[in-house]
């Protein structure tokens, strides 16, 4: 089906709802279902005329009756809805995006399939009960970093016959936060492979650090604080020794470390680096140019992390 007519004379204004739907903000018309049952009506009519049958002409303006009160339906589909724009997940670059519209039917009327379209993307149908609201879902692809906004949108419907359609053209204020895509080539955490260095002799214990537990090895983990006889039991999977109570035990994750020279290739690498920090469970703090976070844990401070990176630039 061909995407809806956005009417680009008619630039309507970023709005922040709630708003309400009416009879002004409403466009309606037919579907190629639609012409084509016209055209049938059309000959219909006309072989009513040569053979001057009156059944024909009985249900030849039966029918369009018919698609008269279709018509209507269509449009009260939408008539009185209440539109308020949702929140939207942040996601990595290349990956979708579902922008989510919250719609409150306040009248007794129950309506059906109602969706979201843009030019990029559609979403599918649901159901409003009456009296009650619902998530409309549209999902669309985020191909670059940054905030993301997903301009005109339309809200439509074909209910009840699939003759008319009717839609309003629509512009929110809402966005999504877009982060670097995680480089795809793992590479160790620059601080982790210099605080092997540190260490005056490989099997002593660090002073002030308690061990902790045991997790699975990732990338970067120094060889001498791997479990070897818990790996061995365990079967494959390598483990390592974790360690806590040391002061300044936490690392730097900066702009003058990754390998790549590019923006989008360092601000990928760093993106990496924090999801690794971050899944082994050490404080990390990040060096940008012109903007430093402190080194601290937890999903709050990778969220941080993550919107510095994606805002980088702005």
């Amino acid at each position: 089906m061909a995407a809806l007519p956005y009417l680009p004379w008619r630039k309507p204004a970023v709005e922040t709802g709630p708003l309400t739907l009416d009879s002004r903000r409403l466009y309606i018309l037919p579907t190629r279902s639609g012409l084509v049952f016209a055209l049938l009506l059309l000959g219909l009519l006309i072989g009513a005329i040569n053979y001057g049958v009156s059944l024909v002409y009985l249900f030849t303006f039966w029918f369009v009756g018919l698609a008269v009160v279709g018509m209507l339906h269509t449009q009260r589909n939408l008539s009185g809805l209440v539109l308020q724009s949702g929140a939207t997940v942040p996601v990595f670059a290349g990956e979708t995006a579902c922008f989510r519209l919250r719609v409150d039917n306040p009248s007794g009327l129950a309506r059906r399939r109602i969706a979201l379209d843009h030019g990029r993307g559609r979403g599918e149908a649901a159901d409003l009960p009456a009296g009650a609201g619902g998530l409309l879902e549209l999902p669309l692809p985020q191909p670059e970093r940054g905030w993301h906004t997903p301009g005109r949108f339309s809200l439509r419907s074909e209910f009840p016959l699939g003759l008319f359609r009717c839609w309003s053209v629509l512009e929110l204020d809402w966005g999504v936060l877009v982060y670097p895509r995680p480089a795809a080539t793992p590479l160790p955490l620059p601080a982790l492979a210099a605080a092997a260095d540190d260490a005056a002799e490989p099997g002593r214990r660090e002073e002030g650090m308690d061990f902790t537990g045991l997790r699975g090895y990732l990338p970067g983990d120094t060889t001498r604080r791997i479990a070897w006889k818990a790996s061995a039991r365990g079967g494959d999977k390598l483990l390592t020794k974790q360690f806590g109570g040391g002061a300044g035990r936490y690392l730097w994750l900066s702009w003058w470390q990754t390998p790549e020279r590019d923006v989008e290739g360092r601000l990928s690498r760093l993106a990496r680096w924090a999801l690794d920090a971050h899944a082994a469970g050490l404080a990390f703090g990040l060096k940008l140019p012109g903007r430093t976070l402190p080194p601290q844990s937890g999903e709050s401070h990778l969220r941080q992390c993550l919107e510095a990176l994606a805002r980088h630039g702005d």
